[in-house]
């Protein structure tokens, strides 16, 4: 179902829609170092609450999204997911551990580059993890079984669905049932 004002039916018409909800959830994350930041983390931790409130204002889900450590910082994944967690769970949110993914995939498969140069953002397979980290997140089911590879390697795009799987399962305890509630965590 289209999400916008408009759609455009089969036979090329204008309908409008007339939906009084058009999103039912809203993925949010901060900065990557925010959370932890020794300035930062209170406004992370302020900001988590008063966007959860809104969003649930507006009968929208709100779910935040993990973020990885710097490539030449891992020692931040820890604290990240600290962070991450608990203003999820004092704010009853979801969390998609995407930055448990990246250190999975770094400490099994250091020769592959999730990075860009500048070491903080992610190349295209970091992005695929990021990604499949999403789906197994929000549906509760694996992500090894989708085909699509975004023009990576096949078998290296099949390791990537598996190591995110793999990781959201241990953040969440081995869930392996449908989509989980929000602050299951």
């Amino acid at each position: 179902m289209p999400i916008g004002y408009y759609a455009i039916d089969k036979d090329n018409d204008i309908v409008f829609n007339k939906r009084s909800k058009f999103y039912d959830a809203v993925i949010m994350m901060d900065c990557s170092q925010c959370p932890i930041h020794p300035q930062l983390s209170a406004v992370f931790e302020e900001y988590a609450r008063k966007s959860a409130k809104i969003a649930r204002r507006h009968d929208v889900e709100p779910i935040l999204f993990m973020s990885w450590a710097y490539k030449d910082k891992p020692e931040m994944t820890e604290r990240l997911a600290e962070a991450y967690t608990r203003a999820g769970n004092a704010n009853k949110m979801l969390v998609i551990p995407a930055g448990l993914s990246f250190a999975r995939v770094v400490k099994e498969r250091p020769d592959l580059e999730l990075y860009q140069a500048d070491k903080r953002h992610p190349s295209l397979i970091g992005t695929y993890l990021a990604a499949a980290t999403v789906y197994a997140t929000l549906t509760g089911l694996s992500p090894e079984t989708n085909a699509f590879s975004a023009d990576i390697d096949p078998e290296l795009a099949k390791a990537l669905r598996a190591a995110a799987w793999s990781a959201t399962r241990d953040y969440f305890g081995n869930e392996s049932s449908t989509a989980r509630s929000a602050g299951a965590q």
